[in-house]
């Protein structure tokens, strides 16, 4: 059979030999690893591993099904996660925004010129403003309205729409809506959003306010994983830029902006990469 490309993922508590037993395990399953990239944390003792590697023998199904099988003895340790991404399999992104549109239309630039391994499978938005925006794109543009009065319906319309364009993750590319912590649940994978300040500073709405009325000096945009708690999830990524108290608020939205479109593009390259290992509420992220 023709290689098959894979990637598998580790976390676990930190022991003497964890290298050497699966790269041995691989490779008697007839795998040749490509490249490695690992990280112990020494503060409380955890392992993080990244591995890409070609299936020289197993289909990636077959493989799979071996891995369920061995994983759990041949690391048997505490804290022990593991998973194994199909190399072949592209994810299916599904962009959400309200007004805004310069983090949409970067996503939608970067994916048509093939700089994503993944698919952009539609655009949600609860405005019709950016729908003629989306339209070059060949990509599905729906609206789905939200207010206070028709929130648990808007959302239940949002996790039918997710579920029919058979998606595997979720951005928000400047939507403006809190998501409840029962949508959360009911979707369960992978939401990352982009927030308008270097958090954990100048979380909420008005970010950019907050930093033009307390004189920072500094400001930033972060991309971090959608957690029930407001703005608090895991932070894939983060960029800074100088300010100076010439700087109105329209200036620093402005220089904002730019800092947003990089960040978060390079948070949705990593994530579907499979670049991003999250611990307790925080990320390990490979190069």
């Amino acid at each position: 059979m023709a290689e098959s490309n894979a990637i598998l993922l580790i976390s676990c508590i930190d022991r003497p030999g964890i290298i050497a037993r699966v790269a041995g395990h691989l490779y008697q399953l007839g795998c040749n690893i490509i490249t490695s990239d690992q990280h112990s944390d020494a503060e409380d003792g955890h392992f993080f591993w990244r591995i890409h590697f070609e299936s020289l023998k197993l289909p990636i199904a077959e493989l799979a099904r071996e891995l369920d099988a061995s994983v759990p003895s041949l690391l048997p340790w505490e804290h022990l996660h593991w998973r194994l991404y199909d190399g072949a399999r592209r994810d299916r992104v599904v962009i959400m925004v309200s007004r805004l549109a310069h983090c949409m239309m970067d996503l939608l630039s970067r994916h048509w010129f093939g700089e994503f391994d993944g698919d952009i499978a539609g655009v949600i938005s609860n405005h019709r403003n950016l729908e003629t925006l989306a339209q070059p794109f060949g990509v599905p543009f729906q609206v789905i309205e939200v207010s206070k009065a028709n929130k648990a319906a808007a959302e239940q319309a949002l996790l039918e729409r997710l579920e029919a364009l058979n998606a595997d993750t979720v951005v928000l590319a400047r939507y403006m809506q809190v998501l409840s912590g029962d949508f959360l649940q009911a979707w369960s994978k992978p939401i990352v959003n982009i927030h308008h300040s270097f958090l954990p500073a100048f979380a909420g709405s008005r970010p950019y306010k907050q930093a033009h009325d307390r004189g920072v000096k500094l400001i930033g945009a972060t991309a971090h994983y959608v957690t029930e708690e407001l703005d608090a999830g895991p932070i894939i990524a983060q960029d800074t830029i100088a300010i100076s108290h010439r700087d109105t608020v329209a200036d620093l939205t402005r220089k904002g902006r730019d800092l947003e479109v990089a960040v978060l593009a390079r948070a949705v390259r990593a994530h579907l990469n499979k670049q991003v290992l999250t611990h307790n509420n925080r990320t390990i992220v490979f190069e």
